[in-house]
This record gives structure tokens, C-alpha cells and sequence, in this order.
């Protein structure tokens, strides 16, 4: 459960507060059901370290009889993040409290637990996009794209990750507020925006969930998959608009008529990348001041407000286990 404090509301009424807050922030969190997820340790600074072990090289080495071989070292990497905090608030009068028809709390609630969601979001993308593995729908820069997906670029993606000995997804955060994960059938995950769904439906193989049969959807947002990769939808993947310099584009969507617009998406494995949860115990915390209540510079008690407040770090984990490809979205 979230840290909670109140003055004025009862305390079941807090509770409710809570758990309407993150019901609402958990449908807008697309890529951190993908992330390995480690909760905010309490008064440890303001970093948060990830550490995983690195592989072995393969013993190629025949043994000699009688002979001890070396031996082989353990070796951890550390990949470090810096949390920041993130919060908001919105003030409401006793008046309105009282009189208005709509219940405030409530549908504060709901919107405070889509904005925290979607802001946390945008902040994780923000850290992964700038990845160095990338490829282009055609040429070999952001400025000649004005291609859409096809199967060619995502067979491009998965062999970088298959190269790189990138795992496959076996496991995503639970949908629940509580912090978990549930298994999944192995697949490589793609993430790309809305714009871009007609597109992804006419790659060679394309499959839509209708026909998965007993494969359960990783998350509602979920289109389809194509071999060995499934596809997810999130508006918070914006395009870079007017990205292309390549001329006029040919039936692409551009915004300035002059330049495609370039899309990412992201293809990744398990582990690619790493983010606090937005959920679980003092994930967020919840700040409610109920009208009615006399406070120093509010002696009437007439004003109330909500407010919300987080930390949060995330980052790529290994380069080499994401892969951003940029290409263009056919224009309908």
C-alpha cells in the first residue's frame, strides 16, 4: 500500500483514495511491466544500484590430466540510477465540496493516478529511447527514413538481440497494485505508437490476439505478434515530427508536409532496462487536506486539496539487449 496522509478524511476513505489512485496508474504503465523492477530502498541516498552477474565465457579449453585449471572469476556490474521525485496538487473549496454535484475526491483520484502513471512513463522513455543499438527502416540515419515497418526491419531487431544473447520475456509485472510478476510464453516484446498500428497489421505474418487461441495477452494493449515477437501500443511513444530529411515524403504522415515524421519502436529482451515500480509499499504517497478543517493562512477552513508524490529512477540495464528501430508511419 502507498504512504497516505490526510487532514480531515476519515481513514477508510484514504485507503479508498489509495487504491482508486494507483487502479487508475496501472493501465498507462506500458513499459514498466517490462522492466526489471526493484523497489526504493528507505534512506539509502538519492541513487538506486542495479547489479547483475556476467556471464562466463565458454571453457573451449580441453583439461589436462592431473593439471588444476584456473580459476574463474564471479563479476557483477553495476548499473547505477539517480532518483528524482516527481508530484503534483490541485486545491478545491469547501463550496465546491459541498454543492457540487460531482464527487471530488473521487474523480481526483482518477485523474491524479493517470497523471502520476503517465508522467512516470514518459520519464522511463526518456531514459531508454537514447539507446545505441538502433536501425532504420531504410538507409542508415533518422534523416533518410520515410519507410514504414516491415518484416525485414524487425527480422534486423531480433537478430541483434538473438546476437547478443538477449533473453526472452518470460515474465511481466503483475497487473495487481501490489508488486509481483506473473510468467508469460517466451517472445521478444516490441512497443511502438498508436499511429503505427495499421502498419504493424500488414507485416508478412502478422497474427492479432483474436487468434492467439489459448496465448494469453501479455497486457490489454497487446495487438498481435509476427514470429517471434508481440506487439504493444502506448501513445507516450511519441514520434519525432518533421524527423526525416529525405525529400518529400511519398504517403507517409509528416506534420510539416516537407519531412516524414520518424517513429521509434522499441524491441527488447528480458532485463533490457530497469525502473523503480509505481506500485507496492511507499511507492507513492497521497496527500489529502479536507475543506472544513482551520489551518494556519486558512482560519475558515474553506480550502482543501489532493496531491500525489513519487520517486523514481530507470534506465538501460544493457544496451545491447534493446533495440530502437526508426521508421515512418504509412499516412490512412
Amino acid at each position: 500500500m502507498s504512504k497516505y496522509s490526510d487532514a480531515g478524511v476519515l481513514p477508510r476513505v484514504g485507503v479508498f483514495l489509495e487504491t482508486k489512485y494507483l487502479a487508475h496508474a496501472q493501465p498507462v504503465l506500458t513499459f514498466q511491466k517490462f522492466a526489471l523492477s526493484r523497489p526504493i530502498p528507505a534512506n539509502k541516498g538519492q541513487s538506486i544500484k542495479m547489479r547483475r552477474a556476467m556471464p562466463f565465457a565458454l571453457a573451449t579449453t580441453a583439461l589436462t590430466e592431473g593439471v588444476r585449471p584456473s580459476a574463474q572469476a564471479l563479476v557483477y556490474q553495476d548499473v547505477t540510477f539517480t532518483l528524482n521525485q516527481f508530484g503534483a496538487f490541485t486545491t478545491f473549496t469547501d463550496q465546491i465540496q459541498d454543492t457540487h454535484e460531482d464527487p471530488v475526491l473521487n474523480d481526483l483520484a482518477v485523474l491524479s493516478g493517470e497523471q502520476g502513471a503517465e508522467t512516470v512513463e514518459k520519464v522511463l522513455i526518456g531514459n531508454i529511447i537514447g539507446g545505441t543499438n538502433a536501425i532504420f527502416a531504410n538507409g542508415a540515419s533518422r534523416g533518410a527514413v520515410n519507410t514504414k515497418v516491415t518484416l525485414n526491419t524487425q527480422r534486423k531487431a531480433t537478430r541483434l538481440l538473438k546476437t547478443a544473447r538477449a533473453k526472452k520475456i518470460t515474465k511481466i509485472l503483475s497487473a495487481s497494485v501490489n508488486v509481483g510478476t506473473k510468467p508469460v510464453e517466451a517472445s521478444f516484446v516490441a512497443v511502438a505508437h498508436t499511429d503505427l498500428e495499421a502498419d504493424i497489421r500488414t507485416i508478412a505474418g502478422f497474427k492479432s490476439v483474436a487468434e492467439y487461441g489459448s496465448m494469453q495477452p501479455l497486457c490489454p494493449e497487446e495487438i498481435g505478434s509476427v514470429e517471434d515477437v508481440r506487439y504493444i501500443l502506448s501513445q507516450n511513444l511519441t514520434p519525432w515530427t518533421g524527423g526525416s530529411a529525405g525529400g518529400t515524403p511519398t504517403g507517409m504522415v509528416t506534420t510539416n508536409s516537407t519531412n516524414a515524421d520518424v517513429y521509434p519502436i522499441l524491441y527488447f529482451g528480458e532485463e533490457a532496462y530497469g525502473c523503480t515500480p509505481l506500485k507496492g509499499q511507499e511507492a507513492v504517497e497521497i496527500k489529502v487536506m479536507k475543506p472544513g478543517v482551520a489551518r494556519f493562512g486558512d482560519e475558515l477552513g474553506q480550502w482543501g486539496s489532493f496531491g500525489w508524490k513519487t520517486y523514481h529512477a530507470s534506465g538501460i540495464l544493457n544496451q545491447n539487449w534493446i533495440v530502437r528501430a526508426e521508421v515512418a508511419a504509412t499516412l490512412l
